[in-house]
């Protein structure tokens, strides 16, 4: 066993927001609030579309998808709220390697995912004739699949890269999660090489799927514009609304985050940004495309009418 790293083996301690204890419980009732909301409201979209026949359609296909994924951003909220409630700031190094993988994948994966969402709106709006031949349930399945595997390797690689970095005993991690950039803060030796791989995926993984949309949306506007209907303009418009208004909310979020300077008070924001990234947005992502989307409003009628009903029973 490498002696650098022995000590960190027993766990670590998240600093978190020990040092604003009044923060800590504001935060706390917060991200409980929007924890349930998350549940509730993704745990909705994918029974309303499973339901109802009308939304077996690639589109909703990719957005069962969302709101699984969102569904497993949960699984980091419990320890996140235990770091907020009380005194107890450590984690094991086994749950520390699990929810720094897990996070890593799942963030992978949602940049991933939203591109493929990108094409599939580009198809339906700009092929509209071939739409249902080009997006097959074979090929969408194909591209989920690949997906969450592609993301998978990748936090894999990166979770490995991290973890075997010696860290001399260093077991404090200013976050209140075991984040990558915190984590390899910790680290005794030269970490260069670390932050290049980190640097060479995040090209591939945000701001290559980022320039995909955008390309993406650049084609759809120009068909939006050229369609001599208002009507067809309006519902383009309304079907590519939602997922316009998701990306926005979550690259603005990760672009934002990582282009912060290195002092004390970015820190903070780091953190706040963190907190917002992993429980407000996927809380955000069912509201977004509940209220923009009346086909799922119409979904979501049924499905309370049917619980109701058998309640009744």
């Amino acid at each position: 066993m490498d002696q650098n790293n022995y000590s960190s083996l027993h766990g670590f301690i998240l600093l978190g927001f020990s040092d604003h204890p009044k923060l800590e419980m504001a935060l706390s009732g917060v991200v409980t609030i929007f924890y349930l909301i998350t549940l509730v409201g993704n745990t909705a979209i994918i029974l309303a579309s499973l339901l109802d026949s009308h939304l077996h359609t690639p589109m909703y296909f990719f957005l069962r998808n969302l709101s699984f994924l969102d569904l497993c951003f949960t699984t980091i909220v419990p320890q996140i709220l235990v770091n907020l409630w009380g005194p107890i700031k450590t984690i094991t190094f086994v749950g520390c390697v699990i929810q720094l993988c897990v996070y890593m994948w799942l963030g992978s994966t949602e940049c991933l995912l939203l591109a493929v969402m990108s094409y599939d709106r580009f198809t339906a709006i700009c092929k509209p004739l071939h739409y249902l031949v080009i997006m097959n349930p074979h090929l969408c399945l194909k591209m989920v699949i690949m997906v969450w595997s592609i993301s998978l390797a990748c936090s894999l690689v990166l979770c490995t890269l991290t973890m075997n970095l010696p860290r001399c005993g260093n077991n404090i991690l200013n976050h209140f999660l075991c984040e990558l950039p915190a984590m390899i803060k910790i680290a005794c030796v030269d970490t260069t090489a670390v932050e290049m791989s980190v640097f060479a995926l995040g090209i591939i993984f945000v701001l290559t799927p980022l320039f995909l949309i955008l390309i993406s949306y650049g084609y759809i506007a120009r068909a939006v514009l050229r369609m001599k209907s208002k009507a067809g303009q309006r519902k383009a418009v309304n079907t590519c609304g939602s997922h316009v208004t998701v990306v926005s909310i979550f690259y603005g979020t990760i672009i934002y985050m990582y282009l912060q300077p290195g002092n004390s008070s970015s820190k903070d924001q780091g953190k706040f940004l963190t907190l917002f990234y992993s429980t407000l947005t996927p809380s955000l992502n069912p509201l977004i495309y509940i209220l923009r989307n009346k086909d799922m409003k119409d979904a979501l009628k049924k499905l309370i009418r049917v619980a109701y009903e058998s309640t009744k029973m």
